[in-house]
């Protein structure tokens, strides 16, 4: 737990966030509407004798009383998806519609991608990329478990990412769910901090604003695109937010978020970011007993 002493400044109640930190996390599973309502796999669940408590910030979101929701009747038939609370946020955040066009520059396994896609009501075009050929394998069942005929698979540098493979130019909404330092995940992954440097901030913040700054560019004027991450590092969330409202026209925007947070920061270690970031969220593990996690919305200008 040493390397988050370096939030203590940053974070009301810190004992209570160590305290939480220390916890093992629960289990949470998201119900797929695109192959039934919640109603439906709530009863499903019901027959299978299995507990559940819906999430007060969203009905969809489930803490399930089982050490293994993948295994359950409901996930074998795709009713529902295992998946951590608050890796649910920025599907929501994000706000696609049906008919629109979405990228996911970081989907593997997949299961924001098809929480995007039910959210359309599997109506539209979700491109769900990912750089890690090892991961598509994954990315690509947990599509067809789920029922997600409008979702495309790519393997490519989302960096780079070329839309020359695609009969249009531009997407309506992007999710940037970064790879990054995962201190958000302690809770689940105990030996998540390891391997934690300052060395290996610096080194992923740099992929994060390549990764932000594309999905910028491809997003059409007046688009969405939400930037997220599961770790409390500024350097890896304000920071890079910050870098995309230097080098692209885009500007942060406010979102409704039912679940307790923070809002972002607007100075860390000496350096000043714009005023805007106070609109960002930050999720803390004993705010919620849940993940921690980073989500910012922004508005694509020209």
């Amino acid at each position: 737990m040493e390397p988050l002493e370096r939030y203590r400044p940053i974070i009301d109640d810190f004992d209570a966030f160590l305290e939480a930190c220390e916890r093992p996390l629960g289990n949470a599973a998201r119900v797929n509407t695109i192959k039934a309502s919640v109603e439906r796999t709530l009863e499903a669940l019901e027959e299978e004798g299995l507990a559940y408590e819906q999430a007060d910030w969203n009905p969809r979101v489930l803490r399930l009383e089982t050490g293994s929701p993948g295994s359950t009747w409901t996930s074998f038939h795709g009713f529902t998806h295992g998946q951590e609370e608050v890796s649910a946020v920025p599907p929501v955040v994000l706000d696609p519609r049906p008919g629109e066009r979405v990228w996911d520059s970081c989907a593997a396994p997949g299961g924001k991608a098809t929480q995007i896609a039910a959210l359309m009501g599997d109506e539209g075009t979700v491109v769900a990329n990912d750089n890690n050929l090892g991961r598509i394998s994954a990315l690509r069942f947990n599509a067809e478990r789920l029922g997600a005929t409008s979702l495309a698979v790519t393997n490519a540098d989302a960096r780079n990412y070329s839309l020359n493979r695609f009969d249009f130019d531009e997407f309506d909404r992007a999710l940037v769910d970064a790879p990054c330092t995962c201190e958000g995940t302690i809770r689940k992954n105990p030996d998540a901090l390891d391997n934690w440097s300052e060395g290996a901030i610096a080194s992923v913040s740099g992929v994060q604003k390549g990764i932000l700054r594309r999905a910028i560019q491809a997003t059409r004027e007046g688009g969405t695109v939400v930037y997220s991450t599961c770790t409390f590092a500024p350097e890896e969330n304000e920071a890079v937010v910050q870098h995309v409202l230097e080098e692209e026209d885009c500007r942060v925007v406010d979102f409704d978020l039912d679940l307790e947070h923070s809002p972002g920061l607007t100075e860390w270690d000496g350096d000043e970011y714009d005023a805007s970031l106070e609109r960002a969220a930050r999720i803390y593990p004993h705010q919620n007993d849940t993940g921690g996690f980073f989500v910012a919305k922004l508005e694509v200008t020209a």
